[in-house]
């Protein structure tokens, strides 16, 4: 298939109408994480500050079914090994960046194996729209049972960003619910300029209501992953805007595998749809030289430029709102 026919596909996405076997949202155990009842050791590098209590995070976690021999098209919910995976590296790593933003809810979904995308026809197609049933039937209950109103922070990652977008389509763009949105966080997909009728690309670092998105390289271009972002939208995620280059002493910190912050540690370059850093100068660089590109990073490598940044936009929401 090729990349225009795919990306038509995600983007009429909703029009389709498919009847799946539905999971009961109702049900605790389908949550990898609730306010209040969360596994804080996932959540330990940042904490909710109390004025954020009228905000709610909503986070859809990227594709961990990456195993070339395992067959399955999509994984149950209650797959443990998934579930570990969730939480250990999802939760830990990426969600905990907005941890400190709002109240956060990370629903299970019975996830898409990574090569749906590249093989629609042959199941690919059904096991991504089964995989997005899950993440509405999850945001609908959020807004029937908890959300009561407060602002939304929404944020996910790779297949997580494919889900938040079409919940940015399904609930917001154009619909009252706009007015409760603070921002969408969609690293690592692509994103084009005319997707959206009323919700836009956020460009400075106090916007609210619209979306940021960014998709990160080394320098030599991943010409194959490239063909995925070029000319889509695209913003600065240390300068949440359109700066071309944000130095080297901006960068606020990346989150490692061993729990520690990494700051000043490269320099952002923006290009056409996506950006690019330079080496990492951390204690472990040498890992990142057998890396094609960056985008199991999209997050951890701003892990405390997106933290700050959701932070602020939070306050600067609730400001305008009691204003």
């Amino acid at each position: 298939m090729s990349k225009r026919n795919f990306w038509v596909f995600i983007f009429l996405f909703q029009l389709e109408l498919v009847i799946f076997a539905q999971t009961d949202y109702a049900n605790t155990s389908n949550w990898a994480v609730l306010p209040g009842s969360y596994p804080t050791e996932y959540l330990e590098y940042a904490k909710l500050d109390s004025s954020q209590r009228d905000i709610d995070v909503f986070y859809v976690y990227p594709t961990l079914l990456l195993d070339k021999r395992d067959k399955r098209w999509n994984v149950p919910v209650d797959d443990r090994e998934q579930k570990k995976k969730i939480l250990e590296m999802a939760v830990r790593y990426q969600a905990s960046a907005w941890s400190s933003s709002g109240n956060m809810y990370v629903p299970y979904y019975r996830q898409a194996h990574i090569r749906s995308y590249y093989d629609l026809e042959n199941g690919g197609r059904e096991a991504l729209l089964l995989a997005y049933a899950d993440i509405k039937a999850a945001f609908q209950y959020y807004l029937d049972h908890y959300n009561k109103g407060k602002g939304i922070i929404l944020a996910g990652h790779s297949q997580g960003g494919t889900h938040i977008s079409l919940l940015l389509e399904d609930f917001f763009d154009g619909k009252d619910l706009q007015k409760q949105l603070v921002a969408a966080y969609l690293p690592g997909i692509g994103i084009d300029k005319d997707r959206y009728t009323s919700l836009r690309l956020m460009t400075s670092a106090h916007e609210t209501g619209g979306y940021v998105t960014w998709n990160t390289f080394k320098k030599r271009f991943d010409r194959e992953q490239y063909t995925w972002y070029e000319g889509r939208e695209v913003i600065n995620p240390v300068t949440w805007d359109s700066t071309l280059i944000a130095d080297r002493m901006e960068h606020k910190g990346f989150l490692f595998s061993n729990g520690k912050l990494y700051s000043q540690s490269f320099t952002t370059h923006l290009d056409n749809g996506v950006i690019w850093i330079t080496t990492p100068r951390f204690p472990y660089r040498y890992l990142s030289f057998t890396m094609r590109n960056y985008h199991l990073g999209d997050v951890n490598l701003f892990w405390e430029d997106i933290r700050q940044n959701a932070v602020n936009r939070a306050r600067v929401f609730l400001k305008n709102k009691g204003s």
